[in-house]
């Protein structure tokens, strides 16, 4: 585009920069904020296909109990094909927003079926951290609807709750690395120099950020992409070579499913134009 081709005539020059600069911004979100929901969508397919294909606890992780529930495995069949539908259905614009409530149903399931660790070892943080990681996928469901709905009072009321409820999962985020610091600095990966515990500790530190920022709303879009930056690069360095080193191993295939599901989660959610 030339210079000078959105000025306004008579304005002060900082002030066509500004509108240059707005412009700029809209045509970026306007070609990046389909990819958010393609990472969400394909990783939420990708989830319940990986659930369907093992029956156990190293794939379904905390909503296994729902096995123990009368007709639990039909349930569970049933919820894994739901998020299927719903990763497929939110890739279209037309069905984002039933598809993202589907998706919010299994999500919430899922959130509410960690409610039971919780109450049966109250001191264990991880039970905790299960329920935030599913609640950051309803939260990126939630963003979903907003980004459908065509109300914008509705919409930016969505898109607030979905930007509340991820800097709530940041929170847990943070809690769960200070907790587990040992265990998070022996998955980085040991070629990445200077040494483990500092990037442990440097990420700790960029969600603790991150959560300040999208609660109090100053830079929140900011913090959301560099938080989902982050993420991605968990998946990218930490899970997709281990993946390869063992590819038998299910754990393995459900921790990366999850982390680019979270990743796709907060992505959905840093793409609303309104919270």
């Amino acid at each position: 585009m030339p210079p000078g081709h959105d000025a306004i005539p008579g304005a002060p020059a900082n002030a066509n920069r500004s509108v240059q600069s707005i412009n700029l911004l809209v045509f970026l979100s306007m070609k990046t904020a389909p990819y958010g929901r393609i990472v969400f969508g394909a990783s939420a397919v990708l989830f319940g296909v990986i659930a369907l294909k093992w029956h156990d606890a190293d794939t379904w992780q905390n909503t296994s109990y729902i096995w123990k529930l009368p007709l639990g495995l039909a349930i569970g069949v049933f919820l894994m094909a739901l998020q299927i539908a719903g990763g497929i259905g939110i890739q279209f614009p037309r069905a984002a927003r039933v598809a993202s409530i589907l998706l919010g149903l299994v999500y919430s399931i899922f959130a509410l079926s960690c409610i039971r660790g919780i109450i049966a070892a109250p001191k264990v943080f991880a039970q905790y951290g299960s329920f935030f990681e599913q609640f950051c996928l309803l939260s990126g469901a939630v963003a979903v609807f907003a980004a459908a709905e065509a109300n914008a009072a509705k919409a930016a009321a969505f898109g607030r709750l979905a930007r509340l409820g991820l800097g709530l999962c940041a929170i847990s985020f943070t809690v769960g690395q200070i907790v587990y610091l040992s265990f998070t600095a022996a998955l980085v990966p040991k070629w990445i120099p200077p040494k483990q515990m500092f990037w442990a500790v440097l990420t700790t530190i960029a969600f603790a950020l991150a959560a300040i920022a999208i609660l109090v709303n100053r830079r929140a879009g900011l913090a959301m992409r560099l938080m989902t930056l982050m993420l991605g690069l968990f998946g990218l360095l930490v899970w997709v070579p281990r993946l390869v080193a063992h590819p038998e191993a299910h754990g393995n295939w459900s921790e990366f499913a999850l982390t680019v599901l979270i990743t796709g989660a907060a992505w959905v959610v840093a793409d609303l134009k309104s919270f």
